[in-house]
């Protein structure tokens, strides 16, 4: 009976006072975050804005704003073009639909990482049309790229509406730094794809921001978004969610606000109909 006395007593006095620190640490924590403001150190993540137009506007004052600049489409290519264990399940489902599926577009697939991370494993023929649909300078260098190595069967496209009818839309790191809606692009293909495969999306709970990521010398806007807001987008345009997964560790801490607590990075599959 004691011990049953303690649990129901003790225990929730005890939740409730972790609580009330963990209330009362917040504004320490966001203080010593806004220090880092004034580290020689450069941050991965700096601010939190609503908008990306605010996020966009911060990373110009800071100098190269933005991913659409050739001169950073090196960066970490060669390790992305490596299979991370969070691509595993995206080779999955890629696989369980190879017979449905003789096309995809890559939307912000940059150079092709994917493509040259997949081919072997997944064995692709000469019909097989892989397009990337990503900003124009680094499709410029994409395509040069490719024809340096001879990949006939990668495609890349500015528009996305010039990616022609494909089964499968892949989004794999997209949705970050996309500045539309998910809904937006996909119905600007010519034929809405049967399957989309989405991974390493950023979310959080309690509502979207939109932070900035250094990546080379420029200053990109890295959205985290609200996992209900992204599946209402897709699900309304008729698809239905077929499977989930959480990549523990991609989850980041904005290091200027860490009172905001970290983002869950997941990918999702899903189906139309």
């Amino acid at each position: 009976m004691l011990g049953n006395d303690l649990k129901n007593t003790a225990y929730p006095l005890l939740r409730r006072a972790m609580r009330g620190l963990n209330q009362s640490l917040t504004p320490l924590r966001a203080a010593g975050g806004r220090l880092r403001y004034l580290s020689p150190f450069p941050q991965r993540f700096t601010g939190a804005y609503a908008t990306f137009e605010e996020a966009i506007a911060a990373a110009r004052s800071n100098g190269l704003a933005g991913y659409d600049h050739e001169e950073i489409a090196e960066v970490a290519f060669e390790q992305m073009c490596k299979v991370a264990p969070w691509d595993y399940p995206v080779l999955f489902w890629m696989r369980q639909l190879a017979g449905e599926v003789d096309g995809l577009v890559d939307a912000g697939g940059h150079m092709g990482t994917k493509y040259r991370a997949f081919r072997n494993l997944m064995q692709f023929d000469d019909t097989f049309r892989w397009v990337v649909y990503d900003l124009p300078s680094i499709v410029q260098a994409g395509r040069c790229r490719a024809e340096r190595e001879n990949l006939p069967g990668l495609h890349f496209v500015e528009r996305i509406a010039d990616a022609g009818p494909v089964q499968l839309f892949l989004g794999s790191g997209l949705l970050q730094y996309l500045d539309v809606q998910l809904s937006r692009l996909i119905t600007e293909l010519p034929v809405r794809p049967q399957h989309v495969i989405l991974n390493k999306v950023a979310l959080r709970k309690g509502g979207t921001v939109i932070t900035l990521e250094r990546i080379g010398r420029a200053t990109v806007p890295y959205q985290m978004r609200d996992e209900g807001v992204l599946r209402h987008d897709i699900e309304q345009l008729g698809y239905t969610l077929v499977d989930r997964w959480t990549i523990p560790s991609l989850a980041h801490v904005i290091e200027t606000h860490p009172e905001l607590g970290a983002s869950e990075s997941a990918g999702f599959y899903y189906r139309l109909g």
